[in-house]
């Protein structure tokens, strides 16, 4: 393993791939947004990772020299004991996990208060200031649940950032969106604004930016189906899952897909534009 993580840090360090190892949780979720990636929704097939498998493939993302990890879905809050595995992945590497902070009842936020304190940062989706326009492409009271969620999550003292999907927004829409995470807690520098991708859903509804492979940052990317080049890679479409940009079946032991998503940037010597991730 250690010729990989030699190959790693140095393509990490260089600015080659991305220094962050990626989750798929699950592919189910609360909700049905117009330009979701992956199809989710309620009713879909869940497809989770396990989760001694998540802290498995922690552990030996460390040893290859990642010094990250992210937990995406679907909405990984709709595991029930995402709470205290977010503080066993914490315990090996900073963890941000990407939400829509619908769930987060009283209950469910005094079993997430152990992780003040920890490298735990929740980045919560909200598209506009205006509730009905964000609400048009996620859903009904989306909005309202995650103004009300956010300052209760900073008060406990757990990183909050705020991302923005798409490009509907005018300078001046912008601006109060940026005053409201600002109302909220949410500095400006933990606003994170990026395109919809025409992939999953949104090719159904002509949405977004048509991304190739070398518009995709290289992410490793573990999901129930493998490992993939970039967490926008594993989308869904009509109810199948892309394999365009597939890595490799095997997830463990990670130094498999890592040699596979090496191979694949140096199979391009001229690089990646680099233009979607989702830091």
């Amino acid at each position: 393993m250690s010729a990989t993580a030699d190959a790693l840090r140095g393509a990490i360090d260089s600015g080659r791939v991305s220094d962050r190892l990626w989750l798929y949780s699950n592919y189910h979720c609360n909700l049905r947004c117009r330009y979701c990636l992956t199809e989710s929704a309620p009713g879909v097939p869940r497809r989770l990772l396990a989760g001694e498998d998540m802290v498995e493939s922690a552990r030996q993302a460390r040893a290859l020299g990642f010094r990250s990890l992210g937990v995406t879905g679907g909405e990984p809050f709709l595991l029930p004991d995402l709470p205290e595995l977010l503080a066993s992945l914490a315990a090996v590497l900073p963890v941000l996990v990407l939400t829509n902070a619908t769930l987060f009842t009283d209950r469910r936020l005094a079993r997430m208060r152990p992780l003040a304190g920890l490298p735990v940062t929740l980045q919560i989706s909200l598209d506009s200031a205006e509730p009905d326009r964000n609400d048009e492409f996620r859903a009904p009271h989306n909005f309202a649940k995650v103004v009300a969620a956010v300052p209760r999550l900073v008060s406990m003292g757990i990183p909050v950032r705020i991302a923005t999907t798409g490009d509907r927004n005018t300078p001046a829409q912008m601006e109060r969106l940026c005053e409201l995470h600002r109302s909220l807690g949410v500095p400006d520098e933990d606003h994170v604004v990026r395109p919809i991708v025409r992939r999953g859903r949104a090719i159904d509804h002509d949405l977004g930016v048509v991304a190739e492979p070398k518009d995709l940052f290289p992410e490793l990317t573990l999901t129930a189906d493998g490992a993939f080049w970039s967490p926008f890679a594993p989308t869904v479409h009509a109810g199948r899952l892309d394999t365009d940009l597939l890595l490799s079946r095997e997830r463990l032991p990670l130094d498999r897909p890592t040699r596979a998503l090496l191979a694949a940037t140096d199979a391009n010597p001229e690089g990646h534009d680099a233009t979607l991730n989702i830091r």
